[in-house]
């Protein structure tokens, strides 16, 4: 580097510059002497070093206030990536207030009041760099001019090329020739030219704009999509892009014009505003478009209104506020619709002029260990959240066919130790299905868990306990007979109750009040003999407290006692569980095969089939929990007598990959009554397979023979025939571009729990990746008794890291006992998103008798 001045040259190969001097010669020895006797000073030779500093600011403030990310050469006004030549990366600049200079050469041009530097250019400052071929400032005109191959690096990562700069000292005017910029979060912007005005206003001429990054294998290729604008105007102290005569482009193509749209700038993460619409239809309420508009109200609170205009209903009004405070953050949504065709939903809850609801949640911490919260919602009738397509308590595909739910209003409080669990909560289920009195109401619940971290008499000792108080107005009736359904003798409008019978009707929730507390220890201890037999000895002592206050509506006393009992129930257990592995190893692997059997000795279950039951009424026998000591899910019914469970398990691994799992056994009644074979209010074990001294037989497979494959089967056998109860074959295969899954089901029929009928059925489903970023999938439901397939699913989509699209179209077959026709419903969903722009989506759906 040369530096010229005072008619004499100077040969310097870097300049530091701080305060408005240059204070150290980078060149060691004696060059480095002579800086140290030759300082010259900014006002004193009459070049201003530091006007030269402010100007290298200014070239990043001209970045800073364009904070959108990467982008191509504008030239032509699109995206055809065209990265400049790399160059050695520059040292990272320390934020000490001093920039560095550094040129193949330095002039001081003393007359003309102009200092130029020339030849690889580097300037840094506070962790920004600016490398261009030739970089000037004039004094006189106090501006800077940079040119050939333009280059800044700010602090953050966001990279600005260009041809041409020109900025006053004071970076508040200027413009750039050729200008595109790169930022760390992957978005881009270019423009053939970009002006700055008032120190606020950015006008960016033939102005580029997209998230998605260059094409690989040919930079020069138009990205997926791009914004292009004749002018693109950037207001810095709003934050804002407003474009001017744009255009939507995907793949080069023309798409979509707009004569003028604006949005946030992408530095911007909440900004007050209208959002993307969104389309949807239903027959009830014709076509609808929603306009959100979102406020920004607090950096710690937004609201989002959202009116839905519907073409035959009117304006559904929504509105959602939230606000996030130190510890937690909660939210509020409010609907409302004065309808102008109620005769729509005739019949119908919704028959009514006025329909609405309010929605809340919300989360605290009180500490690392503890939470509370709430949810809540009430509703101008059950079916307003389906009948406008709201899915604030429904999935997606369960609104679009219409699959009633439930929503829940519940306070909780949650704690998690290390070893411990503590949830209390009441609740209140809203019925979507119209039967509000039948719903019960749960307050509180209570559970508590432990796991002592100590030993007692060199076993583990645990504990649980669990209250519940609930109750419900009317009494919930199921039928399990075709008679039963199509007469309608389980519904509160039968014109003859007392047919509410064990034999025609389940009695699914009874009316009253119910309360139970339960606690429950036990101790466990695993010890090795020298024969390698497993030896498992356990105890449990449980206790249950329970009052019944059954209300005698009619027919219920077919099921329950009726009126008030108190009921005290006691179930001391022991029992040991004996392993004995076997393993032989082979050249190809290693097979385990281990004898499992498992002795638990109890008294009979007390009160069995006599107290209501709300939380142990599923009841599948399979290989899962054959060795499960209380088979029954829930606390309301507790299995009692002796019984023993034996079985084999047999586990095969390859050393080359791929293993196999076997399990068969079977479980006896011992002694005693067997809690499976008293009937209950719903019939709880009756038809389960353990309703017998000796158990049906169950088993399960499942084979992989590597990390592509993966075949079960699990069944269920009878006893003396062996014939299938449940069978259940399932295969599944994951390669690198598709997979596909059958799952193969027969279940006999069980009618004292309303299946009639043997059930069968085939559920495929499968996706293929048809291209680096296209996924198609697929899935079907074949009845196999009705010989119909009753649902069928179809869908598309395109997923990068700039785009995502989606489309998806549902059909499916309810049916119901008797002669009722199935109903068809068809539902179809599309989405599109442009990343740090916007998402839309939009959603039709019908329903008819098929």
């Amino acid at each position: 580097m040369v530096a010229r001045g005072g008619g004499r040259p100077h040969r310097l190969f870097g300049l530091a510059v701080s305060g408005g001097r240059i204070v150290t010669a980078v060149r060691r020895g004696h060059l480095a002497g002579w800086a140290q006797r030759n300082v010259v000073r900014a006002n004193g030779c009459g070049l201003s070093i530091r006007k030269l500093m402010l100007a290298a600011i200014a070239v990043a403030s001209l970045a800073g206030m364009m904070d959108v990310a990467a982008v191509a050469p504008a030239a032509a006004q699109s995206f055809t990536y065209n990265p400049l030549p790399p160059r050695p990366k520059p040292p990272r600049a320390a934020n000490d207030g001093q920039m560095l200079v550094q040129a193949t050469e330095v002039d001081y041009d003393y007359n003309n009041s102009r200092v130029s530097a020339v030849g690889n250019v580097q300037l840094f400052y506070n962790g920004t760099s600016v490398e261009a071929d030739r970089v000037i400032y004039d004094q006189k005109t106090k501006r800077l001019h940079a040119e050939g191959n333009i280059r800044m690096t700010d602090a953050d990562g966001k990279i600005t090329y260009a041809e041409i700069l020109d900025l006053s000292d004071d970076y508040r005017d200027g413009f750039v020739d050729s200008l595109r910029v790169d930022t760390e979060d992957q978005t881009r912007m270019a423009a053939t030219r970009a002006d700055r005005s008032s120190g606020n206003y950015t006008v960016f001429e033939n102005g580029v704009y997209t998230a998605c990054a260059p094409c690989r294998d040919d930079p020069k290729k138009p990205p997926l999509w791009q914004v292009k604008g004749a002018r693109i105007i950037h207001d810095q102290q709003e934050k804002m892009l407003y474009f001017e005569t744009a255009q939507l482009e995907f793949f080069g193509v023309p798409l979509a014009y707009m004569p003028y749209f604006s949005t946030p700038d992408p530095t911007v993460k909440r900004k007050t505003g209208f959002l993307m619409p969104g389309f949807t239809s239903y027959t009830a309420f014709g076509y609808g478009v929603e306009v959100p508009f979102y406020w920004a109200i607090a950096p710690d609170m937004d609201a989002t209104f959202n009116p839905r205009i519907t073409s035959k209903q009117g304006v559904l009004f929504q509105a959602e506020f939230r606000q996030r405070l130190l510890d937690g953050a909660y939210q509020v949504r409010v609907y409302g619709i004065d309808q102008l065709n109620p005769g729509n939903f005739a019949g119908q809850p919704g028959d009514r002029q006025f329909r609405g609801g309010v929605e809340t949640k919300g989360q605290f911490a009180l500490n690392d260990k503890w939470v509370w919260g709430w949810d809540g919602v009430l509703l101008s009738d059950y079916y307003f959240m389906s009948d406008y397509r709201l899915s604030a308590y429904r999935d997606p595909l369960g609104s679009f066919l219409n699959l009633p739910t439930e929503a829940i209003s519940q306070l909780y409080l949650t704690g998690v130790g290390n070893r411990s669990f503590f949830d209390a909560r009441t609740m209140y289920f809203l019925s979507f299905s119209g039967n509000q009195q039948q719903v019960p109401v749960v307050y509180p619940v209570i559970d508590y868990s432990n796991v002592l971290n100590y030993p007692i008499f060199g076993g583990e000792v645990s504990y649980k306990t669990n209250f519940v108080n609930l109750t419900r107005n009317d009494a919930a009736f199921d039928p399990i007979t075709t008679t039963a359904n199509t007469n309608g003798l389980c519904t509160m409008a039968s014109a003859d109750p007392l047919a509410r019978t064990p034999t025609q009707c389940l009695l699914r929730g009874f009316p009253g009040t119910y309360t139970r507390l339960s606690a429950e220890a036990q101790w466990r201890k695993s010890y090795t003999d020298p024969f390698g037999e497993i030896w498992t000895p356990f105890a449990i002592l449980r206790a249950d407290a329970i009052n019944s206050d059954v209300s005698n509506q009619p027919g219920v006393s077919n099921y329950l006692p009726v009126g008030d009992t108190q009921a005290f129930r006691l179930m001391p257990t022991v029992g040991l569980e004996y392993r004995y592995p076997f393993i032989n190893v082979q050249p190809w692997g290693s097979t385990t095969i281990e004898p499992i059997a498992q002795v638990i000795i109890r008294p009979n279950e007390t009160y069995a089939g006599k107290l209501p039951n709300e939380d142990a009424q599923s009841m599948v026998f399979d290989a899962s929990n054959l060795f499960s000591v209380d088979k029954f899910s829930g606390y309301d019914r507790v299995e009692g007598g002796g019984r023993a469970n034996v079985g084999v398990q047999s586990t095969t691994q390859f050393d080359r990959g791929g293993a196999i799992k076997v399990l068969f056994g079977q479980s006896y009644q011992l002694f005693g009554m067997n809690s499976f074979a008293v009937q209950d209010s719903i019939n709880t074990g009756i038809n389960s397979g353990l309703d017998k001294p000796r158990s049906d037989y169950v088993a399960s497979a499942s084979y992989s023979p590597n990390s592509t494959y993966t075949f079960s089967v699990r069944s269920r056998m009878d006893e003396q025939t062996w014939n299938f109860q449940r069978f259940e074959a399932e295969g599944r295969a994951n390669f690198n571009r598709w997979s596909v899954s059958m799952l193969y089901g027969n279940y006999a029929a069980q009618p004292e729990l309303g299946y009639l009928t043997r059930r069968e059925g085939i559920l495929t489903t499968g996706s293929v990746k048809v291209a680096t970023n296209w996924v198609v999938t697929g899935s079907a439901r074949w009845d196999l008794q009705a010989n119909k397939i009753n649902q069928y699913v179809l869908g598309a989509g395109y997923v990068d890291d700039c785009f995502v699209l989606a489309a998806n179209y549902v059909t499916s077959y309810s049916y119901s006992a008797g002669t009722t026709p199935p109903v068809l419903s068809h539902a179809f969903m599309f989405q599109i998103g442009l990343r740090t722009l916007a998402t839309s989506a939009a959603s039709s759906s019908s329903a008819g008798i098929q």
